[in-house]
């Protein structure tokens, strides 16, 4: 039986989880002033007059104010010179103003008018009666459609420059956040490995995953499970599976701790591995760790991806995305979203840098058979790259119980 994988239950388990949330640091305001200070030189850079944002993870990057999009326009402004300005309906404004963490003009709009008209007369008020402004990039199209009509006298660019420059390169106290949700979630991996028994379905298995997360205190989670020949398809299948012994397992789950998500994929055997499954689950360690010895400062983000496609192919998979194989990329960057920039893939040659936080998930894909993908989050520090959480063990023992 592989070490660490089964012998318990979810309720006992469950009962076992004591909250993990003393001494979290939240985001400083000076941080985030810091943080506007560094879009506003961009955007003299640029040569751009403001930066646009909407109700987007890169609204609470800038400000702290973590708001769901709707049909409603609700932002902020940052212009290159002076203070940022907030834009809410009317009807919100005690809350925006309740949400706001410095700052104090808030500009309002009104059921019956056109608040794309306000965006364009804010910027108008802040003295740049024409020129180019940056839109934060997950704008939806009926904002940016608004702006062009109202805002003839500018011209809209994508704000991705200005966001992904700051965004993917964390700080020390960005990093302590990610920390903790990775260590929450990995709490709740080796939990849900022991909770397994044979006829349980994904179904109960997704359930424990948030339940465990708010044992330990998070109020928001996400995960999957996949077992058997299901383990084969990247995002899963759209039907339960009920484990038998043997199967193959695949759980991927997060959550938020301050905003900064967690995301760890571990793969493992429920009973004995066989041959095939020991061989493609240790090809697949390696390929993880060929791409984070790939990860060297200034090297480019799609060395990551050929370190780690390399020894897949070397093994006979493959070549490129072809299954069986490795069929997307190696990984994504990761910050108060869990895709973001910068990406593990052929033809990013953004070079890695200090502060920039991504997944190494090389997956190996068996259509038919099944599938193994080991997910751990990675980061760049001035000594080089390391591990948010240490990598699978072994086949045998993946949570390193007895090494």
């Amino acid at each position: 039986m592989t070490i660490g994988v089964g012998g318990s239950s979810f309720a006992e388990e469950l009962d076992k989880l004591k909250p993990m949330t003393d001494g979290i640091e939240p985001i400083a305001v000076s941080e985030f002033k810091a943080r506007i200070a560094k879009a506003q030189a961009l955007l003299r850079e640029q040569g751009l007059q403001a930066l646009y944002l909407d109700t987007s993870t890169s609204l609470a990057y800038y400000t702290g104010i973590a708001l769901n999009l709707t049909e409603r326009l609700h932002g902020a402004i940052i212009p290159v010179e002076g203070e940022i300005v907030y834009l809410s309906p009317a009807f919100e404004e005690p809350k925006t103003r309740e949400y706001m963490k410095f700052g104090d003009d808030v500009r309002c709009w009104e059921e019956h008018e056109d608040p794309t008209a306000l965006v364009v007369e804010t910027i108008r008020s802040m003295g740049y009666e024409s020129g180019q402004v940056a839109l934060d990039p997950h704008t939806p199209f009926f904002i940016v459609d608004g702006l062009r009509k109202a805002g003839n006298r500018y011209s809209f660019t994508s704000g991705s420059p200005i966001t992904a420059t700051c965004r993917q390169l964390k700080s020390s106290a960005e990093i302590a956040l990610i920390q903790r949700a990775m260590d929450i979630t990995m709490e709740v991996h080796r939990a849900a490995a022991r909770a397994l028994q044979v006829g349980v379905t994904t179904t109960e298995t997704i359930d424990f995953l948030g339940r465990a997360h708010r044992k330990l205190g998070m109020s928001w989670t996400s995960g999957t499970a996949q077992f058997g020949e299901a383990t084969a398809y990247p995002h899963g299948v759209p039907y339960p599976q009920t484990l038998a012994d043997g199967d193959m397992v695949l759980i991927d789950m997060g959550t938020k701790v301050g905003g900064y998500r967690s995301d760890i994929t571990r793969t493992y055997i429920f009973g004995e591995a066989n041959a095939r499954q020991r061989e493609i689950w240790e090809l697949e360690k390696k390929a993880q760790l060929g791409g984070f010895a790939a990860a060297k400062l200034g090297a480019p983000c799609e060395a990551v991806d050929y370190g780690a496609r390399g020894v897949i192919e070397a093994a006979g998979f493959g070549p490129g995305y072809k299954v069986p194989g490795l069929p997307h990329r190696t990984g994504h960057g990761l910050g108060l979203d869990v895709h973001e920039e910068s990406f593990m893939v052929k033809g990013n040659m953004t070079p890695l840098q200090v502060g920039m936080c991504f997944s190494i998930e090389p997956m190996i894909c068996i259509y038919g058979e099944f599938g193994v993908r080991l997910e751990d989050i990675a980061y760049m520090a001035e000594d080089g790259v390391h591990w948010f959480t240490e990598p699978a063990h072994s086949v045998d023992d993946p949570f390193a119980y007895e090494a």
